[in-house]
């Protein structure tokens, strides 16, 4: 083993590129996603945004063809008043004339005097004639403007309607949408806890029952001790024992793993807060943490484990689940993490 190490590092072989391109793979998948679900709502905005306008054009043009139909209605009533008025006065008229020509036939009175009253009224008659006529034509003029004013209000109403429920429509879509991917990420997500649940199962039966090997809520730990020599990040025989199970348990579950749920396995380096002295390998308590998350990364793909379904990650001394400087806090602090998750 210490012979392949020391071919692998004349060799120069560096895994730590890799890890980085998946990492801004991932980056860029998801910004992707959020750039299209942000340009869809930006869209569905400005088309709800363009019917509103349309909503608002049409609720203004009726407003003023009702005003029209309103002006147009009182001209027709006086129209129409007017000429009831001519008609009353023709058929006064038409009465005088008649009562006249019976007294001519009868011989009563003057009948130069009759045929000159009679010529009179006969001329007055005429002319209420012609302007019952004139006010029968503007009568009848105003009734088509009437309906096709009315036309028209039915028209802009039917497609104000045909607006409305697109809108209506639209909207459902929107909300059906929402609720869809609600509903997909929901279920993403309990599958996911799901395989979590048994791969942590798995590796209670297959680990060793150690204080320090343990779960703490949705990660597996592994203290620092169990893996590595003091200050080291390379893994001793204890830890290759233990992390050849791992791998095995890892191996068995991406089998199950349906292919659409995007997981990866991430490795979390941790310290305790006592600094390092400079001088050494590691500058300090993140190139330490760093270092041993890659080692444990680097042998489980040794082992067959997928690259891409690996995450390294180092935190220092930042991220502790014990206060305090007790040698027992310290103790718990230097760890190794595991948590299955979703790319």
């Amino acid at each position: 083993m210490a012979l392949a190490k020391n071919r692998r590092r004349e060799r120069g072989v560096d895994y730590w590129p890799g890890f980085v391109d998946a990492l801004s793979t991932l980056l860029l998948a998801i910004m992707f996603l959020l750039t299209v679900f942000v340009l869809a709502q930006f869209l569905l905005s400005r088309e709800i945004s363009g019917r509103d306008e349309a909503l608002n054009r049409l609720n203004s043009q009726i407003a003023e063809l009702t005003e029209l139909l309103a002006l147009e209605k009182n001209n027709s009533q006086d129209f129409e008043d007017q000429l009831a008025t001519l008609q009353s006065s023709l058929a006064a008229s038409e009465s005088e004339r008649s009562r006249l020509q019976e007294l001519l036939n009868q011989g009563a009175g003057s009948s130069e005097a009759a045929n000159t009253r009679i010529g009179e009224l006969t001329s007055r008659l005429n002319q209420e004639q012609q302007l019952s006529a004139r006010a029968a034509s503007q009568v009848e003029l105003l009734n088509q403007q009437i309906a096709a004013l009315r036309a028209q209000i039915a028209a802009v109403e039917a497609a104000l309607q045909a607006s409305e429920a697109k809108d209506q429509a639209s909207q459902a879509q929107i909300s059906d949408l929402g609720r869809r991917l609600n509903v997909a990420l929901a279920q993403r997500v309990q599958e996911l806890n799901r395989y979590r649940s048994d791969f942590f199962g798995r590796l209670r039966e297959i680990l060793s029952d150690r204080e320090n090997i343990r779960i703490v809520g949705d990660r597996f730990v592994f203290q620092s001790e169990v893996l590595f020599p003091v200050g080291g990040s390379e893994l001793d025989d204890a830890g290759r024992v233990e992390m050849d199970k791992l791998a095995a348990a890892l191996l068995d579950l991406a089998k199950e793993i349906p292919a659409e749920i995007n997981w990866v396995l991430r490795v979390d380096g941790h310290t305790d807060n006592s600094p390092l002295s400079g001088t050494g390998r590691y500058r300090d308590n993140w190139e330490l943490s760093s270092a041993r998350a890659t080692s444990v990364v680097k042998y489980l793909i040794s082992k067959g484990v997928a690259a891409n379904r690996l995450v390294a990650a180092g935190f220092g001394e930042f991220q502790p689940i014990a206060q305090g400087d007790t040698p027992e806090a310290k103790s718990q602090n230097r760890r190794i993490e595991l948590k299955l998750t979703e790319r």
